[in-house]
């Protein structure tokens, strides 16, 4: 008698799994790439030095300048630790590794989330040397634990939100450079907010974006969450934003990525 022999079924991982497993991934690939790590930890550092020695002087806020610049500093750093998302995508992308995921019985996707929480694990390694940075040339937050938890919260939404977009703009870009390129205007929205100076010292029309734009909210809601003052409807405003920018990068990249296959 002729037995017949049935190929065993290749188990399908669960997308916990897959993403877990991508996000394992992603978070190698950083630590192995010292010299961007290292960028992405000295650049709030050398900012905030920056800001604070040359031009704090100079800048009139109504108290001490480091207190009102570090959330500035935080919101900067995070869009250039966000922006190494894109070309990290897109290399994923243009170089075949996606291809050899494809054939496997997981949700090729899911690369895309792992890129997207390792940049937030990153960022927020990045900001707790902001803070300590801070603390030591004379950052006096007066914030009680809620007061912190909820900036923290704030901080992680954003980072989190911007490098959902830097993501699909990794997905939009033909090359690594073009993806570097593409999200350069994006990383100059801090200086036209409330980040390094108030917006009512800026030129009328300069003011109108700067009020309505949405970092100025969210800076404005970390800056008093940190220095427990007044916040007004600010909170709401930056939740709003935040949540607007995530689910937007998140559907736009959910949508753009099987029809960049498709090319």
């Amino acid at each position: 008698m002729t037995t017949l022999t049935v190929p065993a079924l290749r188990a399908v991982p669960s997308p916990l799994a897959t993403n877990l497993a991508f996000i394992g991934r992603s978070v190698k690939h950083s630590l192995r790439e010292v010299d961007a790590l290292l960028m992405a930890i000295a650049l709030p550092v050398m900012l905030m030095l920056v800001f604070t020695y040359v031009f704090g002087g100079a800048i009139e806020t109504g108290g001490d300048y480091i207190n009102y610049v570090v959330p500035g500093i935080i919101l900067t750093c995070a869009g250039f630790g966000a922006s190494s998302t894109a070309v990290s995508v897109n290399t994923d992308m243009t170089e075949g590794i996606i291809n050899r995921f494809r054939t496997m019985p997981l949700r090729a996707s899911a690369v895309i989330t792992g890129h997207a929480v390792a940049s937030l694990l990153r960022n927020l390694v990045a900001t707790g040397v902001v803070f300590v940075v801070g603390l030591l040339i004379g950052f006096r937050p007066a914030a009680g634990p809620l007061g912190w938890l909820a900036a923290f919260g704030v901080i992680a939404l954003y980072i989190l939100a911007i490098t959902w977009i830097f993501a699909v703009l990794g997905l939009l870009a033909r090359s690594a450079g073009a993806a570097s390129g593409y999200g350069f205007g994006l990383l100059f929205l801090p200086y036209a907010s409330s980040a390094f100076v108030p917006v009512d010292t800026m030129p009328a029309w300069l003011r109108a974006f700067a009020e309505h734009q949405p970092l100025t909210p969210i800076n404005e809601t970390i800056r008093g969450l940190l220095m427990d003052t007044p916040l007004g409807s600010q909170p709401w405003w930056a939740l709003g934003w935040c949540l607007a920018i995530l689910i937007a990068g998140y559907l736009w990249g959910r949508w753009l990525f099987p029809r960049r296959l498709a090319h």
